[in-house]
C-alpha cells in the first residue's frame, strides 16, 4: 500500500471539520483527545479500512523504531544536540498520532508521555538519562507492536512510564534561543506539524507571538495555575501550538508557552496573562516571518486535504504538490519540515504481487525455452527454409527483451543491505554493555543488494554471529592491554559483489579460534575417532563449531557459550542455496563469510545425468569440467580420490559404485569440479546435457526426502530437473562411512507424483508425470 493510501485511511476515519483543527492548529491537546475518541471503535478492528491501516502501520512503524533506535543511540554520544532531541521526538510523535488512530491506546500513551519529556529542556539532552529512557521506550514499542500484531496481551508500560514521569520531575537548566527561531522556544520545542502551523500563519500576513509565562514558584497548584493560563491565552486569539499540555505528565513544570495568533498588542497579552499571585514573569515576543518567503497556498490542511480527495478520486495516486515552496526552514535554526507531495514517488508494493510477475517471468523463460526446441526442430528438418532465418531473429529479440525484463523485475525485489545492518549498531551496544567491554561496529557496504527473502532468511543468522563476536570473539580490555591491542574491539560488517554471488562477511579483531582446542573438544565428545582426526585439515577442523552443541567456551553465560546457534546459521545457508566459512588467526580474529546467491528465483545451470535422472547444480559453483577413468581413482583411508594436476581430489558418487573388475578400469566418466565455500570435490557423473537457465520452483516435504535437493524446474521439452544442494550434499559425505559411498541420493524422492508437471512442448499444456 502506498503512503497516500495510509493518510487517506487517517482522513476518512476523523470528521472533516475535527481533522481540519487538528492539523491546521497541531495543537497536541487535540490530537490526543482525537486518538482517545477513536481509540474504543479501532480497538477491535469491525471493517476492511481499519484492518488495512492497522496493517501498514505495523509495517511503517518498523521504520520509525529503526530510526528512534539510530538517534537515541546518536544522542547517547552527543548529549547536548539539540537537534537529534527534535528529530527523536519528531518520530515518538509520529508513533502516537499514528497507534491512535490504530487504536492502541497503550502505545500511544507512552509515547504521549515521552513526548511530553522531551518537550522540556531536560529533552535538549541535558540529562544523561533521556537516551536511555528513548532507547528503553524503543525496545518497549517494539514488544506492544509484536503483542498488538498477534493478538496477544500488551506488555505492561507502568514501570517505563514511572521512570519518564521522574525524569520529567528533574530540574531544569533554562536556555535562551537564537534570535528569529520560531520553532524552539525558552523550554519546549515544537512538532514540525506546528512549525509549519506557524510558518503559514505567518505568511497569510498573520502576527504571532511567541509567549512564555512562568508560574510563580510559591503557587501550590501549578497544574490549576497553568489551566488559568491556557484559558487566558484562548481568549486572547489562536493558539497554534502550547505547553504543556492540559493534563500532561509533567505536572511540576512551573512554565507555560505557547504559538499564539492575535490581533492584540505584546503590551494587551502580557497584561492579560499577568495573574496576581498565581504569574511571576510573562514574555511576549512577535515571530518574525522568514526572508525570501513569498504567501502561498502551502498549509499542511490544504495538502492533505487535496490528497485525500485525490485519493478517493483517482485510487492511490495524489497530486499534492503546493503552488509555491516557503523558504527552507532551516534560516529558522530547525530542521527541515517535508511536504505531503514527496509521497508521490515512493510506492509500497507487496512482495507477493513482485513474486506473482517473477513467477509469470519464469513460466515466459519456460516458453522461451520451448521456442528453442521447436526453432532447433524446424532447423533440422527444413534447412534452407528462408523463414528460418526470419523465426530465429525473432527468437533472439524476444531472449533480448526478456533478459531485460527479468532483470528489470529481480531489481524490484532487491533491496541494500543497509536494511539488515542498521540494526546492529544497537546490538553490539547491548552484547557490549550486558559483558562489560568497549566494542566498536564498523560497517561497510551498506549499498549492497540483495534479494528480499534472501535478506530477510539470514537477518536471525547475522545476529547471532554479531552477538557472538562481540560475546566470545572480543577480549575483555585487561587482556587486550596484555596482548598489546587497544582497549577497545572492533567488529566489522561488509558486503560485496562476487561474481552472481554476495559475500556478508562478519569480522573482529579478537582472541580468534583456537583449532587445538576444537580438535580436543571434537575428540572429548566423540564426534570423531583418532584415526579421522589424523588426516582433517583446519578447515575441516573448523566446520565442527557448526555442529548442533559443539562450543568451545569456558563458561557458560546468557548470551553464549552453549553452542546453539552456529549449526542454525549453517542450515539456514544451506536451505539459501549459500555456504559459510570461517577463517582465523589466534590473536588476531575471526572472520565469518557468508556466499549467498543474488536471488533464489531463476539460477544459470549446469545440467546432467545420474543413472537415467535428470539433475543440475548452479553454473558459478563448478570450476571446471573433466573427463577422467576408473583406473584413475584411488582409495585413501578408505574415500576414493583422484590426482588432478598435482592435487589429491575427494570425490563424492552421485551414482552407485560400478561394478568391480579389470574392464572396469577403463571406464570413462566426467568429472565435475566443484567449489563449495572453501571446499573442493570431483562430483562424477554419468553425461552432461548442458547449460541452461532454470525457474527454480520449490517442493514441499511431501516430495523430497531430505534437504539435498533445493528445488525443481521445468525445461522447454517437458522435462523435469531437480536443482541439487551442494553445501548439504558434501556435509552428509562428510558424515557417511566408506561403505556407504555411491548412497548419496538413495530414496531421494518420497512421491514423483508430487512433482511439477511437465509440460507438452506442443500445446504448452501440464501432462502427467
Amino acid at each position: 500500500m502506498s503512503e497516500s493510501r495510509w493518510l487517506h485511511l487517517c482522513w476518512t476515519r476523523r470528521e472533516p471539520a475535527r481533522a481540519h483543527r487538528q492539523v491546521h492548529h497541531g495543537a497536541p491537546q487535540q490530537r490526543h483527545s482525537l486518538s482517545a475518541a477513536g481509540g474504543e471503535n479501532l480497538s477491535h478492528p469491525s471493517d476492511d479500512r481499519t484492518t488495512e491501516l492497522r496493517e501498514l502501520f505495523f509495517e511503517t512503524s518498523q521504520e520509525l523504531l529503526q530510526a528512534l533506535n539510530e538517534e537515541a543511540m546518536k544522542l547517547e554520544k552527543k548529549p547536548g544536540d539539540s537537534e537529534l532531541v527534535r528529530s527523536i521526538r519528531r518520530t515518538v510523535h509520529t508513533l502516537k498520532g499514528d497507534s491512535a488512530a490504530c487504536g492502541f491506546r497503550e502505545l500511544s500513551e507512552l509515547a504521549h508521555d515521552l513526548e511530553d519529556v522531551l518537550a522540556l529542556e531536560i529533552g535538549a539532552g541535558a540529562h544523561p538519562e533521556v537516551a536511555e529512557v528513548a532507547l528503553a521506550a524503543a525496545d518497549l514499542f517494539s514488544a506492544m507492536l509484536a503483542a498488538y500484531r498477534k493478538g496477544k496481551k500488551v506488555p505492561s508500560s507502568e514501570a517505563l512510564r514511572t521512570r519518564i514521569h521522574k525524569l520529567a520531575e528533574q530540574p531544569v537548566k533554562k536556555k535562551g534561543r537564537k534570535k528569529g527561531d520560531t520553532s524552539t522556544s525558552l523550554h519546549f520545542a515544537w512538532t514540525e506539524y506546528e512549525q509549519l502551523a506557524i510558518r503559514t500563519a505567518l505568511l497569510q500576513g498573520r502576527t504571532v507571538y511567541q509567549v512564555s509565562v512562568q508560574i510563580d514558584p510559591q503557587c501550590a497548584m501549578p497544574v490549576a495555575a497553568r489551566q488559568l493560563v491556557h484559558n487566558a491565552l484562548k481568549s486572547l486569539g489562536e493558539v497554534l501550538a502550547i505547553r504543556p499540555e492540559p493534563g500532561a505528565a509533567t505536572d511540576s513544570s512551573k512554565m507555560v508557552e505557547a504559538a499564539l495568533v492575535s490581533q492584540q498588542t505584546a503590551q494587551q497579552i502580557q497584561t492579560k496573562c499577568h495573574i496576581p499571585s498565581i504569574v511571576g514573569k510573562v514574555s511576549v515576543d512577535p515571530v518574525k516571518a522568514p526572508r525570501g518567503t513569498k504567501k502561498a497556498k502551502a498549509t499542511l490542511t490544504e495538502a492533505v486535504a487535496d490528497a485525500a480527495q485525490n485519493s478517493v478520486t483517482q485510487g492511490e495516486a495524489i497530486n499534492a504538490t503546493p503552488e509555491a515552496q516557503p523558504a527552507p526552514i532551516e534560516e529558522q535554526g530547525t530542521a527541515p519540515v517535508s511536504a505531503v507531495s514527496s509521497l508521490e514517488n515512493i510506492l509500497r508494493v507487496d512482495a507477493e504481487r513482485i513474486d506473482t510477475v517473477l513467477n509469470l517471468v519464469g513460466e515466459l523463460i519456460i516458453g522461451k525455452s520451448m521456442l528453442h526446441q521447436t526453432l532447433n526442430e524446424f532447423s533440422r528438418r527444413y534447412p534452407k527454409d528462408a523463414l528460418r532465418n526470419k523465426f530465429s531473429d525473432a527468437m533472439t529479440f524476444q531472449a533480448r527483451v526478456l533478459n531485460d525484463l527479468q532483470r528489470a523485475v529481480m531489481k524490484i525485489r532487491m533491496v541494500p543491505v543497509e536494511q539488515l545492518f542498521r540494526r546492529f549498531p544497537r546490538v553490539v551496544r547491548d552484547v557490549a554493555r550486558q559483558c562489560g567491554k568497549n566494542v566498536e561496529l564498523v560497517l561497510s557496504g551498506q549499498d549492497t543488494d540483495l534479494d528480499k527473502s534472501i535478506l530477510d532468511a539470514i537477518a536471525e543468522p547475522l545476529t547471532h554471529m554479531v552477538r557472538n563476536a562481540v560475546s566470545h570473539g572480543i577480549e575483555s580490555a585487561e587482556e587486550r592491554q596484555r596482548a598489546g591491542k587497544p582497549a577497545k574491539g572492533t567488529v566489522k560488517l561488509d558486503a560485496y559483489h562476487q561474481g552472481n554471488q554476495v559475500i556478508v562477511e562478519v569480522s573482529d579483531d579478537g582472541r580468534g579460534i583456537d583449532v587445538t582446542k576444537v580438535r580436543a573438544k571434537a575428540l572429548e565428545t566423540g564426534l570423531v575417532n583418532a584415526d579421522e582426526a589424523a588426516r582433517l585439515s583446519e578447515n575441516e577442523w573448523l566446520d565442527f563449531i557448526f555442529r548442533p552443541g559443539f562450543s568451545t567456551a569456558e563458561e557458560v553465560t546468557e548470551i553464549s557459550g552453549r553452542g546453539v546457534g552456529m549449526d542454525v546459521v549453517q542450515s539456514v545457508l544451506q536451505r539459501m542455496k549459500g555456504s559459510v566459512s570461517v577463517e582465523t588467526h589466534v590473536g588476531e580474529g575471526t572472520i565469518f563469510r557468508l556466499k549467498l546467491p543474488l536471488t533464489l528465483a531463476i539460477i544459470k545451470a549446469l545440467m546432467f545425468i545420474v543413472e537415467q535422472r535428470l539433475y543440475a547444480i548452479p553454473l558459478n559453483a563448478v570450476a571446471e569440467i573433466a573427463r577422467a577413468t576408473e583406473g584413475q581413482v584411488h582409495q585413501v583411508d578408505n574415500h576414493e580420490v583422484l590426482q588432478l594436476r598435482n592435487q589429491m581430489l575427494p570425490l563424492v558418487r552421485l551414482g552407485g559404485l560400478p561394478p568391480s573388475g579389470p574392464d572396469n578400469q577403463s571406464r570413462k566418466f566426467f568429472l565435475l569440479v566443484i567449489h563449495v565455500g572453501e571446499r573442493k570435490f570431483g562430483l562424477i557423473v554419468d553425461g552432461l546435457v548442458g547449460e541452461e537457465e532454470l525457474v527454480i520452483k520449490a517442493l514441499d516435504d511431501q516430495v523430497v526426502a531430505t534437504d539435498l535437493v533445493s528445488g525443481a524446474s521445468i525445461l522447454g521439452d517437458g522435462r523435469v530437473v531437480l536443482i541439487l544442494n551442494l553445501a548439504a550434499i558434501i556435509e552428509r559425505v562428510s558424515r557417511m562411512r566408506p561403505e556407504q559411498a555411491g548412497t548419496v541420493l538413495s530414496g531421494l524422492l518420497l512421491s514423483q507424483g508430487a512433482l511439477p508437471k511437465p509440460r507438452d512442448p506442443q500445446t504448452s499444456t501440464e501432462v502427467q508425470a
